[in-house]
Formats: C-alpha cells, sequence, structure tokens
C-alpha cells in the first residue's frame, strides 16, 4: 500500500507543481512549491502533536481560541512542549489548513475555475506566518535550523503575477490544491522509518523532477539517485549503524539523507553547502525525513575556504563536489593542517583535489568516504599528480576507482569516476580499478544514460568482493600504479579492448573486381543510350 500511494503522492505533488507555475521556470517555481510542502507538512506535525497533547481533554488544537485565559493556557503549555520536541511552534490560526480555507473563500473545490473576487487576500498573513515560525526559534537549540528558512519565498515576487491580486490567486490555487492531498503523517507515525520516509520520498521526487528542468543549475543541488545510491552503499558497506555521516558539498542533503538507507541508525548528520537556496532546501529535506533537529547540522559556507567542522572527523563522508571548480588556492593554505603535509595545493582552476584533502582530514579512521570527480582528475599532472602519488605511496589511503558513464549528470555530459578512500584499509596491496562506462552498462533515457539496478548491484557486488572480472574491474599493485608515475586512468589498468573481426583480403579484392566490371558494363549501355539521342555521354 505505501509503494502505491508513495507513487500517487508524487504524481499529484508534480502535476501540481507542473500545472500553476505556468510561465515561471522550473528552478523559480521550485522554492515556493517545496516551501509551500513543508509549511504544510509543519502544521500538520504541530496539530498531530498537539492533539496527542490535548486528548485527555478531549479539546482539539484548531479549536482552541487564544484569547481566553484557558486558552492562552493551552497554547502556552504546548508550544513549551512543541519547541522541545518539534523545535517550532504554530498557532492554531497560523496552521497550513486554516490558512488555506481562509485564501479559498467563496470558491469551489475546483481551483480552474477561481474566481479572483471571492478569493480572501492571505499574503501578507502567509509571509507573516512563515515569518512566525522562525521567530518561535529564537533562542532555543533548533534557532540555527530554521534560521530564515522561509527567506526564498517572496510572496511579494513579480514573477508570481503582476499584481498582488493575480499573486494572492496563484498561492491561493497552490494552497487549496495541497491541502486535499493528505499525507498520512498520522499513520506514518506509528510506522518504521522506511513508511515515514514515503513524505520525504515524494519531496525527493519533486527535487529531481525540478533538477531535470534546470538544465546546469541541477548539479548545485541534485545527484542523480542511482549515482546516490553507490556512494551510500559503498560507505556503509560491512556496518550497520553509523555515528556520523558528513557531506561538505551537500545541496540539497540528497545524498547524507541515501545514506541513512542503507544502515539501521546514523546518530548524526552534517553537512555544509555553499549556495543559500540551497542550503535553506537541505534543512528542510531534514526534517520532512523526520530527521531530529538535534540529529543535524548544516551549515552555509565556502567549505574549503571557510569550513564549518573543522575539529571533526567522521565515520562516512560522500559528497559529489562542483566538478573542476575555482578555489582560491592561497598560498596561506600551505599552514592549513587539511593541506600543510601534502607539500602541494591543489591548482586554483581545479579544486577536485582540494576538496579531496579536505575529506581525508575528516576521515575517522575506521570511516569510509566516497566522492565523485571528473575523469580528468585520474590523470592530470603537476600539483594533482604529486596529491595523487602522496595519498596512494605516503599514506596508502586509495581503496578504489570506479568508473561511470557520460552523461548521468544533469548540466553536464562529462564522463565521472568514483575516488574510494580508507585509513585503515583491508586490502592494503593493491587498489581495485572498476570500469562501468561501456554501453552494456547503462541504458539511455531521453537526453540522459541511466544506471539500471543491475549496473548498480555489479558496481557494489565488484567492490564489496574484489573480485576481477574480465574487461569489467581489475586490482592493481602498488607497484603497478607506480611504474604508471600514479596515473590512475581506467584504461590502463581496465582492457576493455575488443579485437576486431578479421578481414578476408582476396575476397574484397575478388569484390572489388566484380563491381569494376559492373561499372564498365553500365558505363557501356549508358554510352548506347546517349548515342541513340544523339547527346554527348557524361563521362
Amino acid at each position: 500500500m505505501s509503494e502505491d500511494f508513495k507513487k500517487v503522492l508524487e504524481q499529484q505533488l508534480w502535476n501540481i507543481a507542473n500545472t500553476l507555475r505556468g510561465k515561471m521556470n522550473a528552478d523559480e517555481f521550485r522554492d515556493y512549491i517545496l516551501g509551500f510542502i513543508f509549511y504544510k507538512y509543519l502544521s500538520e506535525k504541530m496539530d498531530l502533536f498537539a492533539n496527542e497533547i490535548l486528548k485527555q481533554d478531549n479539546i482539539r488544537f484548531r479549536d482552541i481560541t487564544p484569547k481566553t485565559k484557558d486558552g492562552a493556557e493551552f497554547i502556552e503549555a504546548i508550544k513549551e512542549e512543541a519547541l522541545d520536541k518539534l523545535g517550532y511552534f504554530l498557532k492554531p490560526e497560523e496552521l497550513f489548513a486554516e490558512v488555506a480555507k481562509r485564501g479559498q473563500g467563496d470558491n469551489e473545490d475546483d481551483v480552474d475555475k477561481f474566481d479572483a473576487s471571492k478569493t480572501n487576500f492571505i499574503l501578507e498573513d502567509l509571509q507573516k506566518i512563515l515569518i512566525n515560525i522562525q521567530l518561535s526559534t529564537m533562542g532555543t537549540d533548533s534557532e540555527e535550523d530554521f534560521d530564515n528558512l522561509f527567506e526564498d519565498m517572496d510572496l511579494n515576487s513579480s514573477k508570481l503575477g503582476k499584481t498582488p491580486e493575480a499573486r494572492n490567486v496563484i498561492i491561493s490555487k497552490v494552497l487549496t490544491h495541497l491541502d486535499k492531498i493528505d499525507f498520512k503523517l498520522e499513520e506514518n507515525d506509528h510506522t518504521s522509518q522506511q513508511e515515514n520516509d514515503i513524505l520525504g520520498d515524494a519531496y525527493e521526487y519533486l527535487i529531481g523532477q525540478f533538477a531535470s528542468g534546470a538544465g546546469k543549475k541541477a548539479g548545485e543541488f541534485y545527484t542523480p539517485q542511482e549515482v546516490s545510491k553507490i556512494l551510500a552503499k559503498i560507505v556503509t558497506t560491512g556496518k550497520k549503524k553509523l555515528k556520523s555521516v558528513y557531506d561538505p558539498t551537500c545541496g540539497s542533503g540528497s545524498l547524507l539523507l541515501r545514506v541513512a538507507r542503507e544502515v539501521q541508525d546514523v546518530g548524526n548528520f552534517y553537512g555544509q553547502e555553499m549556495n543559500r537556496t540551497t542550503y535553506n532546501l537541505a534543512r528542510m529535506n531534514m526534517i520532512l525525513h523526520g530527521v531530529h533537529y538535534r540529529s543535524f547540522d548544516i551549515k552555509q559556507d565556502d567549505t574549503l575556504e571557510h569550513p564549518q567542522h573543522i575539529d571533526q572527523q567522521f565515520e562516512a563522508i560522500v559528497a559529489n563536489p562542483p566538478f573542476s571548480a575555482q578555489w582560491s588556492a592561497n598560498p596561506l593554505f600551505t599552514s592549513d593542517d587539511r593541506f600543510s603535509q601534502y607539500g602541494r595545493l591543489a591548482p586554483g582552476s581545479k579544486a577536485d583535489f582540494a576538496f579531496v584533502q579536505h575529506m581525508v582530514y575528516h576521515l575517522a579512521d575506521n570511516g569510509t568516504m566516497a566522492l565523485v570527480l571528473p575523469h580528468g582528475a585520474l590523470f592530470r599532472g603537476g600539483a594533482e599528480q604529486h596529491i595523487r602519488r602522496y595519498l596512494i605511496e605516503n599514506k596508502n589511503f586509495l581503496d578504489a576507482v570506479i568508473g561511470l558513464p557520460a552523461n548521468i549528470f544533469y548540466g553536464t555530459s562529462i564522463p565521472t569516476c568514483i575516488l574510494v578512500f580508507k585509513k585503515c584499509r583491508e586490502n592494503p596491496e593493491d587498489i581495485l580499478f572498476i570500469d562501468a562506462s561501456g554501453s552494456d552498462h547503462y541504458e539511455k533515457v531521453k537526453t540522459q544514460n541511466v544506471l539500471r539496478t543491475k549496473d548498480i548491484d555489479l558496481i557494489i557486488e565488484t567492490y564489496r568482493s574484489r573480485t576481477e572480472t574480465a574487461k569489467f574491474s581489475k586490482k592493481a599493485s602498488l607497484e603497478e600504479i607506480a611504474k604508471n608515475d600514479y596515473n590512475l586512468n581506467i584504461p590502463r589498468y581496465v582492457d576493455t579492448f575488443e579485437a576486431e573481426e578479421s578481414i578476408d583480403i582476396d575476397a574484397i579484392a575478388n569484390e572489388l573486381k566484380s563491381l569494376e566490371n559492373d561499372i564498365q558494363s553500365t558505363d557501356a549501355t549508358i554510352a548506347q543510350f546517349c548515342k541513340e539521342l544523339n547527346i554527348s555521354t557524361p563521362f
């Protein structure tokens, strides 16, 4: 039932988003629709939580009148409990369903027939409510997690409509649509975490749908689910629980949450994201997936220039950093503990190995890290070659290199790879190379190449068993890699050469002779026709 419900929910949410965004770009409308879904989620969680407290008094939360003495006392008591348990508070009149009802006014349920004159103006109240959610957390442990969470939802933006009335209608339509959808939070509160993730999955689905329409910008906030699965399964190999997981370029947080799917429990989630909008999306995503505000620590800043978790180490680290991004490569970083031991900084024009160095620094001795990099990081020379050599020769941290197909990331068609690092390797004598880039290891869906379940399973099984398969995987000794001057280009180690069919030269020669005879015969026929017609031959 849950899988069916999930699919229906996903389709309902996408239909709303796709129908109502009008001429607005997908990545622009994303912030509104995802924000409203999050607001509805917070409202329903608040309502359920309050009603549970009020059950013994036989009172519903939304029926409380705050202006009465008893009502005010109830509200204050619930607020105190909610801030501790949920991390935020909403008044009865601030609940999503109440606002949606006010916005709909005297209109019928069919939003396509909404009459602006029958719609109540709710924009100002709605903007205040979104601010009030944040204000309710001030001075509490959850303040940072809710700080400016709705700042990208400018309800006065002309993108929503030219006039306040037009904007009010579109927002009222969205709220009315969403209000009809049952998130089934009450059911999920009493089921497993997998069941709890139904709404979270629907949220992820929307993020992915918006990513597919956002082109190059999608890479800023979204890692394709197939790649996320591979990274998550790698860093959780042999583990049922994780004390911590960290993503230094966490985007929407999808990769962190994917890791949690592969184990029974994750103690704490840590992440850093430079883009403010995406940072807000990551925090919403965490809360929507039922991660308690005390269990995640997402920071907003440039990870390389201003790291926010500098004194911490993590049991699992995953990342899909921006490919070959620029960074300052400031000489002052040569004394930074993350980079100092290498003797070289990653070039300013390509920060790929700066992220590797940063992640290695934060990796716990019993941990595993896996990150996606452009293929060029495997063989480029200069400082990058120096860092590769240090990581292999001096530290022996590199565990595996996995080549992925081209064109599987939104916004770029370049081939990519996964590098896996461990500080305490079970197989320190060699490095596993996997070439999963061939056409038989993916399928083409529209303009994207997509890894199938069987493709993912093959990669993971090969990594975990470290099996060698012709034209797919090879264990290369450290000596062999040293002989190749620490060039990690996968074809140097995994031979995918396909012998061409032998050619029968004599048969081809005979075929050419036959064709020559045919040509001469045809020319003679044409010449005869030209003579009869008394015209010149074309040769």
